[in-house]
Parts: structure tokens; sequence; C-alpha cells
């Protein structure tokens, strides 16, 4: 009875934001919510604007399903072709690009397949699969996962040729690879922030960065009221215009773990 009662209490209180004029859904990508970014960032952004908000944090591909729903406000993403695809089916008037990171190549230090005397990821990649080294794919159609296949790709492999071998897809969220890489002593690609904030990294390191493909760039867009009527269009327009005024640009340029700048503002830059 106590458990029945804690739940209908739970859901009332997720209603009754959801529903508040001064609250809203912000469909997200996991990275920025792993890494501790709306942890940093959503006190602040609740002190100059008094908006409460509710992020789902799930993967990209998921959050644009859920925005094409009508199920959120706003969305928070990162991966370019899919959003700007999300802009011209009319889902959003604009895409504004607030920050960046980029990708990491992390495996254990022996590094089996040798990609640090690589001289790009793609050839990075070309290695593993040459070598049969166990990688682990999220596999679950995030902003990450696309920027593997873009690889993957461009290397030429069909990855998915070789599923349930070496190349083992988890269908879950960043950490949970990692871990996943970790325990069969393999490679995986994660976005910097996550790895930076993630703990058990035991012997693994990041193996291969710096080249141009693997750069990261997150976008928020609102989501239009002419394609959901419930859309909080006033709301959520003081969420996005925080993230990409001066004070939200600061914000998030001063967020650091461990000493280390896990995102960089570039609002200005659209």
């Amino acid at each position: 009875m106590k458990i029945t009662m804690l739940i209908l209490f739970i859901f009332c209180c997720l209603n009754n934001l959801a529903h508040s004029k001064d609250s809203i859904i912000v469909q997200s990508t996991t990275s920025t919510k792993n890494s501790g970014f709306y942890d940093f960032i959503l006190p602040k952004l609740k002190k100059d604007t008094g908006i409460n908000i509710h992020v789902v944090a799930v993967g990209t591909g998921a959050a644009i399903k859920n925005a094409m729903n009508c199920d959120g406000d706003v969305l928070l993403v990162h991966s370019p072709k899919r959003e700007i695809k999300f802009v011209n089916d009319g889902f959003s008037k604009k895409r504004n690009k607030i920050m960046y990171n980029d990708f990491v190549l992390v495996g254990p230090s022996i590094d089996p397949a040798k990609v640090t005397e690589q001289k790009n990821v793609i050839g990075a990649f070309k290695e593993i699969a040459k070598n049969k080294i166990l990688f682990a794919s999220r596999g679950d159609n995030s902003g990450t996962h696309s920027k593997e296949k873009i690889i993957w790709e461009k290397s030429g492999i069909v990855s998915q040729l070789y599923s349930g071998k070496w190349y083992r897809e988890t269908g879950s969220g960043m950490g949970t690879t990692i871990n996943v890489a970790i325990g069969m002593g393999g490679y995986t690609l994660a976005d910097r922030a996550t790895w930076i904030k993630f703990a058990n990294k035991r012997d693994f390191k990041v193996l291969f960065q710096g080249d141009e493909i693997l750069f990261n760039q997150y976008a928020v867009m609102l989501i239009s009221k002419s394609k959901c009527p419930t859309v909080k269009s006033e709301t959520g327009k003081k969420f996005v215009d925080w993230l990409i005024s001066n004070r939200g640009q600061k914000t998030i340029n001063s967020y650091k773990v461990k000493g280390k700048q896990l995102f960089f503002g570039n609002a200005n830059n659209n």
C-alpha cells in the first residue's frame, strides 16, 4: 500500500512539473547528463530564469523521435545531419549551436591494435578490424554511435558483418559501453566529457584523439508549436536564449571536472 502511494505521489509530482507554465521538458542526449553537465548548469539557469527543467536523457536517436512525438519542449542533442533534417521537416525553426568537444578512441594501455601508431582515426579503426580486436559499440542510434558508423563507413568496413564476433553492440549508454569495453579488454569510441567523468578507467586511456572527424557539436532546438501545439514556446525560448547568451556561454566554459574543461561554448558561431 505504501509503495502504491509513493508511486502515485511521484507521478503527480512529475505531472504537475510537466504542466507548469514555468517548467519545460528537455529531450536530451545522454552524454550531457552522464558528464554532470546538467547538475552543474541547471541550478544556475533556474536561478536566472525561474524555469524548472525536467531532462529526459536518452540516445540522440530516441531523443529526436520523442521530440517528433511532441514529448517535450526543447531538444538538445549532437547529431548535425539529423538535427538539420529535424529543422527542415518543420519540427523546429532553428538549430542553435551551443557548445562542442570531441570524441576519443579509448582502449587498454597495451594497445593490441597499435592504434597510436596510425595517422588518423580511420586508420585506427582499420587496424582494429584487421586484427579482429574486440570493439564495443553503443549500437543505440545515439550521436556517438552515428559518429562511429561514419568512421567505419569511411574506413570501408561494414562493421555489422562482424556483429557478435569482434564487433559487440551493447544497445546501451556510454557508461555501460565503456564498462563493457574495459571488461573485455577492447576499444570503444566515447565522447570526451563522459570519459573524463568516468571513474572506473582501470588501465584504459585515450589512445587516439585530435582527428578533425572526431569533432563533436551540440545544438539546442525549440520544438515547433505548429507541429506540437502543447509546446511551451515562451518558456522553452527562455531556456534556449539563456544557453546562447554570454552568461550561458561563460557558464558552459566554466564547467570542469578534475581540472579539465568538458565543453566549449560556440553559440556565436552559428
